[in-house]
């Protein structure tokens, strides 16, 4: 298979760090030329299921604009500028609930939207996690940290409590590596 080449690009939104908007031109394997292809840009992020020293899962229970009502979440954030997303994932753990982990297991890195971008997840299980510190996060959200054993994890990812794709598919991917 031949991949779709990019022939021009121009921004049309540079809104914030938050999101750029870009027209593209693009060149399909048959030769289809494809104009105002939307392109759009946003940070790439982590999000990090926690397993704690004693097998149980370290998750939050909070409200996210875009999700209705209140979800089941696992520690996640944006990647600073040039940061590598393990060590963003380190630093959310570190800050969202005070912890840090023996050992990280890469679950993979994907495209949030296949054909317009939209950044990439970068999903970790953390295992072996412990206390070493005081929260320091700065989220915006109101948050409640809760333990769940694997059953309780399984069976609130069935339920759809983990109200955003890329938290659902970190839990699963999770839940399958241990």
């Amino acid at each position: 298979m031949t991949p779709w080449k990019t022939l021009s690009r121009t921004t049309i939104l540079d809104h914030s760090k938050w999101l750029k908007v870009e027209d593209h031109t693009i060149q399909l394997p048959d030769g289809t030329v494809l104009e105002k292809w939307c392109w759009i840009i946003s940070p790439d992020y982590v999000n990090v299921v926690v397993q704690d020293e004693n097998e149980n899962f370290v998750c939050f229970r909070q409200t996210k604009y875009a999700a209705q009502g209140i979800s089941l979440a696992p520690v996640g954030g944006y990647l600073e500028p040039n940061e590598d997303p393990l060590t963003c994932a380190k630093r959310e753990l570190r800050e969202e609930l005070g912890f840090m982990a023996a050992e990280w297991i890469p679950l993979g890195r994907f495209p949030c939207d296949g054909n317009h971008g939209n950044g990439f997840a970068n999903l970790y299980l953390a295992r072996n996690a412990h206390r070493v510190g005081e929260i320091i996060a700065d989220d915006l959200e109101e948050q409640q940290i809760v333990t769940l054993s694997r059953n309780e994890m399984m069976q609130a990812l069935l339920n759809g409590e983990f109200k955003v794709l890329s938290w659902s598919t970190a839990v699963a991917l999770a839940l399958f590596r241990v």
